[in-house]
């Protein structure tokens, strides 16, 4: 019978990774594997608390620390960003999504928080990246695998702020700005810069202490080296342990900049499925949150738009949610998603069940990697 590590060590074996943390949970049952090494030239062998870039599910962080701030009436859902995000006071719209970018509409409404939430402001990435808009939108919402792409944030948002918004707030999902956006909004509510509030009100209580927009000199023995798929199927170092993480960027990317471990995401996906209790029984979230955080919010012209990379999936706050079963690991409800350096992880609430896989090699595909998929398939079955 196939193990987790079998499963694992078949990929490092082949060549196509230098190591892989896998966890699969259900209640207290919980299996992990660490295979391979921490990087590809003969580094420290991989192991359970092994730090890497998690790349894209970040999102679901970022969106339950927004989801505090509505919680404590700081902001509400519905409430226009225009106070807090003055630089997307005025959005205007594109005329037709291949218009060229100064053939421009006022925007029908003006941006609100659930926009962003639920990444339907108008900004962000569609199914077609050579529409002129999306073309312009590229010259500031960079690879976010390189966090000293990004300037401060007050400079990036005035930047953003002249690029049009490629449809009218509300009509379509858009990949990926839109989270961005949300850590803008956090710190600009808040005073506070996004790590202090994030460690404050969610990695403090929850235990998760080797996460964070930085990996400082004392845990980069266990922090993975990053790479990149050749051409010739060779892995190209694209950033090591003292690399881009050694330093709090200049703006911390909340669609994607946090470092982590297994078990610390293990922590907070097991909080989503407490409905927004932590393990000693403190509340980090309230249950209704934790609700609209893993409820789909899209419609399927909205998902056409933006032509979601797994078929029989919406869109909650921060990650994906199943709403059919199209693959043999789809479940309906699962929540979670994928990250752009090799990462997965979910929470399937009519199971219980946890299931988080952390690679260091970056996916040049929006289609998952075979090592992704096959995990899925292990999870689904275990």
């Amino acid at each position: 019978m196939t193990t987790l590590h079998d499963l694992l060590e078949a990929h490092v074996g082949a060549g196509a990774l230098p190591g892989a943390v896998g966890l699969v949970a259900r209640g207290d049952q919980v299996e992990v594997a660490a295979v391979g090494a921490q990087d590809a030239d003969d580094g420290a062998p991989m192991a359970r608390d092994s730090i890497f870039r998690v790349a894209s599910i970040t999102k679901s962080v970022t969106a339950a620390a927004l989801l505090i701030l509505v919680e404590e009436g700081r902001i509400a859902l519905n409430d226009p960003i225009d106070m807090w995000l003055p630089e997307l006071g005025k959005p205007v719209v594109v005329r037709t999504p291949a218009s060229p970018v100064d053939d421009v509409v006022p925007a029908d409404r003006p941006i609100t928080v659930f926009d962003l939430l639920a990444s339907q402001a108008g900004y962000g990435f569609p199914s077609d990246f050579t529409l002129p808009a999306v073309q312009e939108l590229f010259t500031v919402q960079k690879d976010g695998r390189v966090p000293s792409n990004f300037p401060p944030a007050d400079e990036w948002m005035a930047a953003l702020g002249r690029i049009p918004l490629l449809y009218q707030p509300g009509a379509a999902w858009l990949y990926d700005t839109c989270s961005v956006l949300q850590g803008v909004l956090i710190s600009r509510i808040t005073g506070q810069p996004l790590p202090e509030f994030l460690a404050e009100r969610i990695f403090g209580p929850l235990g998760m202490v080797d996460t964070g927009f930085e990996v400082p000199a004392a845990k980069r023995g266990r922090f993975t080296s990053f790479y990149r798929p050749g051409d010739d199927g060779s892995l190209e170092l694209a950033d090591a342990p003292d690399g881009e993480w050694s330093i709090l960027p200049a703006l911390p990317l909340g669609n994607g900049g946090l470092a982590s471990t297994a078990d610390d995401w293990l922590a907070f996906s097991r909080m989503l499925l407490a409905g927004g209790v932590a393990a000693d029984g403190s509340r980090v979230l309230s249950a209704e949150s934790v609700r609209m955080m893993t409820t789909d919010h899209t419609n399927r012209a909205q998902r056409d738009i933006g032509q979601l990379f797994l078929e029989g999936q919406g869109w909650g706050f921060g990650g994906s949610v199943d709403i059919e079963r199209t693959n043999p690991w789809n479940t309906p409800g699962r929540y979670g998603w994928v990250g752009g350096t090799g990462t997965a992880a979910h929470v399937i609430p009519a199971t219980g069940a946890v299931t988080i896989l952390l690679t260091q090699v970056a996916a040049m595909s929006p289609v998952p990697a075979p090592v992704i998929s096959e995990f899925w398939r292990y999870a689904a079955n275990a």
